[in-house]
């Protein structure tokens, strides 16, 4: 009798169903989250049924892509509108159920071969194309803007120069950005993940980059979780609950990780101006709404409110916390200069990308005759960038410091178990 077959089980176990299925249900959780999120900020009410393609277009760049703005106002008139911003909180939920979505197939597996994870995740990349270009072209969507009463909107009937701003997608940008985006949430998984399976010539790596992988992704949860009790107590105790859970639902990583650079040191310039704002917390909008730009520290933010220096006691504290929990994991034979370079480039490299997706741009204006922005409200400007290789040179700084002393702790944990007990 023939022995039983057990080569098909692996690819049996994460064909095109569960392809399938893991892309359905990431893309269910993050047009809920999109959904809930637009809804509480009002978006439901904007004009011709424009709610769903305005849920589109937020999808579409939560995963990287690209919304373009554009606006006209007759022959008369002229508009200009832009805006660059991701909506974390959507990133964030679609990255973690497709990523958990990847790797249940593969769990109580200790090898594959880099054809198997391949084959796997071209099967996700394949089906999520499809999801991509469908976000793209359905993000599209042209809205009349309200010039109120009076002279202007005399003259914008006399000269039909109604003004009118829409949006719409460069579907090739967003399906590069977007595969880009999967492929790094797929990577990240595996690197994560401590029973996610790896190519054989790929395990010696595993000790030096997967225990720091892992503290940083427990780091950036942390402080989205603090985020939340903040933002639940404050919708609580002050109200505004609807602006609240609008930014639970889209932007809460996006503020709590910038909270994580400050409290590292890092500097921010900004400016608001018009009728744009920061939803929360209330200093934000204070500080950045000024003539010229405005730089968001430390220093600036504890001038305002001399609390907020408790941004550096929790960054040190979460720090040592998944520094000292990633040595203790780690095998013994890992030195302290090796605790404190694998926490330091982990550090740094999540600094960056916080960087990079964290940047905020929103601006608008319209001009009538050619004679410049036109006030009453219609023209405004948010910006809000980071100063890059400082926070990013702040960010391998703690990470060292904090690799050395959790190794540290470690060490002395370790000591104080094995040492013999006397008689």
């Amino acid at each position: 009798m023939s022995p039983p077959t057990v080569s098909a089980r692996p690819a049996a176990r994460h064909g095109w169903p569960q392809a399938v299925g893991a892309v359905l249900t990431g893309l269910a959780v993050m047009i809920v989250v999109a959904t809930l999120g637009l809804w509480a900020a009002g978006a439901a009410q904007l004009p011709d049924g424009a709610f769903p393609r305005v849920v589109a277009a937020t999808l579409a760049t939560a995963v990287g892509g690209s919304v373009e703005l554009s606006g006209n106002a007759g022959a008369l008139a002229q508009s200009r509108a832009g805006v660059t911003v991701i909506p974390l909180s959507v990133t964030l939920a679609g990255a973690l159920v497709i990523g958990a979505g990847f790797l249940r197939p593969l769990r109580h597996r200790a090898v594959a071969s880099a054809a198997e994870l391949g084959g796997w995740a071209a099967r996700l990349a394949v089906l999520w194309l499809l999801v991509l270009v469908g976000l793209a072209l359905g993000a599209r969507q042209t809205f009349a803007v309200d010039v109120g009463s009076g002279t202007l909107n005399d003259l914008a009937g006399l000269f039909n120069a109604a003004p009118r701003v829409g949006f719409t997608t460069d579907v090739p940008l967003t399906v590069l950005f977007g595969l880009l985006w999967l492929a790094g949430v797929l990577l990240l998984a595996v690197l994560v993940a401590r029973g996610a399976p790896l190519p054989g010539r790929l395990l010696r790596f595993q000790e030096s980059v997967r225990p720091a992988a892992h503290a940083m992704v427990v780091l950036l949860l942390a402080y989205v979780v603090i985020g939340l009790v903040i933002a639940l107590i404050t919708a609580a105790t002050r109200g505004h609950a609807p602006a609240t859970f609008a930014l639970i639902l889209l932007a809460l990583p996006n503020l709590a990780w910038l909270a994580l650079t400050l409290g590292l040191g890092a500097t921010w310039d900004g400016r608001v101006d018009g009728p744009f704002g920061l939803p929360m917390p209330h200093v934000l909008d204070v500080l950045l709404r000024t003539r010229d730009v405005s730089t968001l520290n430390l220093r600036t933010l504890t001038d305002y409110d001399g609390r907020w220096w408790w941004l550096a006691v929790v960054d040190a504290i979460l720090l040592l916390a998944v520094a000292f929990r990633t040595a203790v994991r780690s095998p013994a034979r890992i030195r302290l200069w090796q605790h404190a370079l694998h926490l330091g480039v982990a550090l740094a490299l999540t600094v960056l990308m916080i960087c990079l997706t964290g940047r905020v741009s929103a601006h608008y204006g319209l001009s009538l005759l050619g004679i410049g922005d036109l006030g009453g409200g219609l023209s405004g400007e948010l910006f809000l960038t980071p100063r890059l290789w400082q926070a990013v040179g702040l960010g391998a700084l703690w990470g060292a410091l904090a690799g050395l002393l959790g190794g540290l702790l470690a060490l002395l944990v370790r000591r104080r178990v094995t040492a013999p007990q006397a008689p």
